[in-house]
């Protein structure tokens, strides 16, 4: 059934491929997406199914009769399971349920009558995007690749949008290829037996806030504690960030109790009133068959480190790349203690806590326990009173609130109380940024607003998927990055399981400026020891981020000469070389820079000779 090249395969933790319909045609189309290094998973006719770049540690098949069903990625089941379930299957809609129940974070292929599934995760951690390729339609994990089998070249349009701060939904999910189709992270693709017609099916509908925090808190325990054994019920040595903080906190712990050796990994800051250190070792202190490392603060890179060396492939700009350095450092020496895994408490922030937008429809229907709750927040963020009161009036819709942005996006950058009570922060460009770029990005959102649906009627809701789906865009790239490292990365907080267990709490308290992540502190009581659930701040690593624009400001220079941004007519390159000179010059500090950095290294990517070497590299 799986058919190996030589040198097949990266390691771990990197599996991408492409999916093709069981025809001659698409088989023809098939030899255009294999390459010396890859793999390929056929059909019971001998057609390709699945080519692409896999570990056998990332896949799980079965095959009955012409049917078929693969899961990429993490996922505790076995082939036999899988073969029940095909042997079972009358419809494929009928694995909507099955992958509402399963844990772990996977891309998910099945094969019927003909007829193709694929669909990813409703986190976004895992993306399905296809094209018509000679008459076929071929889906992939990645956009990128789709393009180059079609010889496509970016979107202007979409590279402008992309220098929006921030990209607002539903722009955000865009290709950068007008050939290439995103499919939702909500939804299936599911391709007809003529390998042709395509359509999208939803198969994941965020819960409804209901339980209340105590039953709500042991569901999120389960999840976690099941996301976490996924990775490491295998034993072997794993890896965790030990930050301190309560999400890497309650990994580690978790982690802990399982069969696997672990060894926490603390990079300090280098603020002074950084506080990361004495937490991480509070926390140490209570696991002593845990191997404790501390890196040396000095030696870890800043931001904006290495910008110009930047040569992974990916297949959209990613202001992860800012950080790319800081994320890959200490992996070299985790693979040297024996790490196949690192576990990471990203996305903590962003389910067990939740956006104060929910407050908006509370006010209407608890008025009086809105209240009280906002005056906290009041003093908690230090917001005026007229604008909470006019963000909490403001009953636009949501492509009303979209539509009023695009037509203001070169004003100020607006109250943090209208983004943290309202639909979201409305993007904005910046000086350096042409008038071309802004009519461009403006059509693009003047077109998505005529449509445009929020990701759920609550504004709350809303924002906290449409976070969570800004963060693993950034992630399912350093996802990568980690992996051609040597140790790949995995962040169990953001899947799908995990998200609904925290969702399904009522946000009333879930967010509260009277208690920090109550909803995370309650489901780890008993498992994370109460002097390390004390912690009620975090480290904004502001320093390493201002140090970084100081010492990298020759680095940042040199990427506006001969910028592909400036020669797309994008950009103004000499007020950007200007600026690179003035590292000190206020609004920097607010990452205002990290999108136009994140689309012009993401256009040099494209055009480095050793793309294509990379691609196919073992």
């Amino acid at each position: 059934m799986t058919e190996t090249h030589p040198g097949a395969g990266r390691g771990p933790g990197d599996a991408h491929f492409a999916v093709f319909p069981d025809r001659a045609d698409a088989a023809a189309v098939a030899r255009c997406f294999a390459r010396p290094q890859t793999r390929t998973l056929t059909y019971a006719s001998g057609r390709p199914w699945l080519v692409g770049h896999w570990h056998d540690e990332d896949i799980v098949t079965a095959r009955v009769g012409t049917d078929a069903l693969a899961l990429v990625g993490c996922c505790p089941v076995d082939s036999a399971e899988l073969e029940r379930r095909i042997g079972r299957l009358r419809d494929l809609s009928e694995l909507d349920a099955w992958a509402r129940s399963l844990p772990g974070s996977f891309h998910l292929v099945a094969a019927r009558d003909g007829q193709l599934r694929a669909q990813g995760t409703a986190s976004g951690l895992r993306l399905v995007f296809h094209a018509l390729v000679d008459g076929v339609r071929v889906a992939a994990t990645s956009a990128d690749v789709l393009a180059d089998a079609l010889g496509a070249e970016p979107d202007e349009e979409q590279v402008a949008v992309r220098l929006l701060w921030p990209v607002p939904h539903p722009l955000l999910e865009a290709p950068l290829w007008r050939e290439v189709t995103a499919v939702p992270p909500q939804d299936a693709l599911i391709v007809a037996a003529d390998g042709r017609s395509v359509r999208h099916s939803r198969w994941w509908t965020p819960p409804e806030p209901t339980r209340s925090l105590a039953d709500g808190a042991p569901l999120v325990r389960d999840a976690l504690t099941g996301a976490v054994d996924a990775r490491t019920r295998q034993g072997g040595v794993v890896s965790c960030d030990l930050s301190g903080g309560l999400d890497s906190t309650s990994i580690t712990f978790l982690a802990a109790r399982s069969p696997a050796k672990v060894v926490a990994s603390t990079w300090p800051g280098r603020d002074p009133a950084d506080t990361d250190l004495y937490w991480a070792s509070q926390a140490a202190g209570c696991l002593p068959q845990v191997e404790h490392v501390v890196w040396n603060a000095d030696d870890s890179p800043l931001v904006y480190d290495d910008l110009l060396g930047i040569d992974d492939l990916l297949d959209e700009p990613t202001i992860g790349v800012m950080d790319r350095s800081r994320v890959l450092h200490h992996l070299p020496g985790l693979a040297r203690r024996g790490s196949r895994l690192h576990l990471t408490g990203i996305g903590g922030d962003h389910v067990a806590w939740c956006s104060e937008a929910y407050y908006h429809r509370l006010l209407r229907r608890r008025p009086l326990f809105a209240v009280r709750q906002l005056r906290g927040f009041r003093a908690l963020w230090q917001w005026p009173l007229g604008g909470m009161a006019r963000a909490l009036a403001d009953s636009r819709p949501y492509g009303t609130w979209l539509a009023d942005a695009g037509r203001d996006l070169r004003g100020p950058l607006p109250a943090s109380v209208s983004s943290g009570l309202g639909w979201g922060m409305a993007p904005r460009l910046f000086d350096w940024v042409t008038p071309e770029a802004e009519r461009l990005a403006g059509r693009a959102l003047r077109a998505a607003a005529a449509t445009a649906v929020p990701l759920h009627p609550d504004r709350g809701l809303h924002t906290d998927l449409e976070q969570i789906r800004s963060c693993t865009r950034i992630i399912r790239q350093w996802d990568r990055m980690a992996a051609r490292a040597g140790v790949p990365m995995a962040s169990p907080f953001f899947d799908d399981r995990v998200i609904e267990a925290c969702l399904a709490v009522r946000p009333s308290e879930r967010v509260t400026p009277w208690r920090y992540k109550p909803l995370l502190t309650t489901a780890m009581r008993g498992i994370v020891p109460e002097s390390c659930l004390g912690r009620t701040n975090k480290a904004a690593a502001s320093m390493d981020a201002s140090n970084g624009l100081r010492e990298h400001r020759g680095d940042l220079l040199a990427l506006w000469e001969d910028s592909r941004l400036e020669r797309l007519g994008l950009v103004d390159g000499e007020a950007l070389r200007r600026l690179a000179q003035r590292p000190a010059t206020p609004g920097l500090r607010d990452a205002i820079l990290y999108s136009t950095i994140a689309g012009e290294v993401w256009l040099r990517s494209l055009s480095r000779p050793a793309r294509d070497r990379a691609r196919t590299a073992p």
